[in-house]
């Protein structure tokens, strides 16, 4: 293993004005390190090394910035976990938060993928996600949460085929922020009915994943359940499309279900993805907690889709989950003064089936 002496000996073959040789074998000596715990432990010892590997992702030799993002994918991915000091010399960079989010909005950046998965990993942690919130809220930064939702939402936004899939796990991420929240959920700027069709995206599990985890996040404001479930919104069908199969429904059960999950084709597939199921049963169980966005759940004929699903679904930890849901669905109504269930004390089986994983 090198140690830091060994490392200096590299700093000038990683400087921007080095030969392009010279600073991409430097670069493939830094990728190897990041293979390791050790090696990336010994990377976040070197703040000189880890500056300069920032400043590649700047440079204009497409093949050299591309390396040097893998590098900082890498080493994220092995301190996303670690929240102490050594993370922090990532996730507190002003200045490699500046280059990403910089990146992710350039149309014209080969790297806007790269710079996307290396803010999944920043905002996994708090305060990583807390340091993107504030810059992004700093009226004086030229991105804003506005643009990354537009660049995600837009088709073929990146000219250079950039599909920025992992933009919706960097938005997932901000929704575990309170003003995330209230932006996705802000009723003048409709971002919330722009995120719905990803929940049938078939082209990108991750696109569909984040998706899906905002609008699960979203779905924890329980003062927005009302607008949520109303015709301005309507989130109830796009969270239990993904569920609903083939199955043919009597005119009887269908009778109040909306009409996106009526007579649907015989060859309608499910969502695969279990992490995805597993939300979009959170989703509509946190729709629950009031007693009037249960009624509105009720009513729409959710048991009837969540039965059906049940029938369907093999996945044993899935089973939990969708049968808490359908307590909730077909038991009665609680006491009086008990109608938000988020806002009194229940039994511990019933808050374990209300609070799932929290935002």
């Amino acid at each position: 293993m090198a140690n830091p002496v060994v490392l200096d000996e590299f700093l000038n073959f990683l400087s921007v004005s080095a030969r392009p040789d010279l600073k991409a074998s430097a670069l493939q000596y830094v990728m190897g390190l990041t293979s390791s715990a050790d090696g990336v432990r010994l990377l976040l010892s070197h703040a000189k090394m880890l500056a300069a590997v920032v400043d590649l992702t700047q440079d204009s030799n497409e093949q050299i910035s591309s390396v040097a993002y893998k590098s900082i994918i890498n080493i994220c991915a092995e301190t996303e976990s670690n929240e102490g000091e050594s993370a922090g010399h990532l996730i507190s960079n002003k200045k490699l938060l500046s280059i990403l989010l910089k990146t992710v909005v350039d149309k014209s950046s080969g790297n806007a993928d790269n710079a996307c998965k290396v803010l999944t990993n920043i905002t996994r942690i708090p305060a990583g996600c807390r340091n993107v919130m504030d810059l992004l809220g700093d009226v004086d930064f030229p991105v804003d949460l506005v643009m990354l939702v537009e660049a995600f939402c837009m088709k073929n936004y990146n000219d250079k085929g950039a599909n920025l899939d992992y933009l919706g796990l960097v938005l997932s991420n901000l929704t575990q922020l309170p003003e995330g929240r209230e932006f996705i959920l802000n009723k003048e700027r409709c971002v919330v009915q722009r995120l719905l069709p990803y929940t049938q995206y078939e082209g990108s599990t991750v696109r569909r994943r984040g998706a899906v985890a905002a609008l699960k996040n979203c779905c924890f404001e329980t003062a927005y359940h009302d607008w949520l479930l109303s015709n301005t919104v309507d989130i109830l069908p796009y969270l239990l499309l993904p569920l609903a199969g083939p199955e043919e429904l009597s005119e009887e059960e269908m009778e109040g279900m909306p009409e996106d999950l009526q007579y649907l084709e015989e060859d309608k597939k499910r969502e695969t993805d279990s992490d995805i199921k597993k939300m979009l049963l959170e989703a509509v169980m946190k729709l629950c907690s009031t007693k009037s966005g249960r009624k509105t759940v009720q009513d729409k004929r959710t048991y009837i889709i969540i039965r059906e699903y049940h029938r369907w679904e093999k996945e044993p930890s899935l089973q939990q989950p969708i049968e808490n849901l359908i307590q909730v669905l077909i038991k009665e109504e609680p006491e009086p003064g008990m109608g938000n269930l988020d806002e009194v004390e229940i039994p511990e089986d019933v808050a374990r089936a209300l609070e799932q994983s929290q935002p």
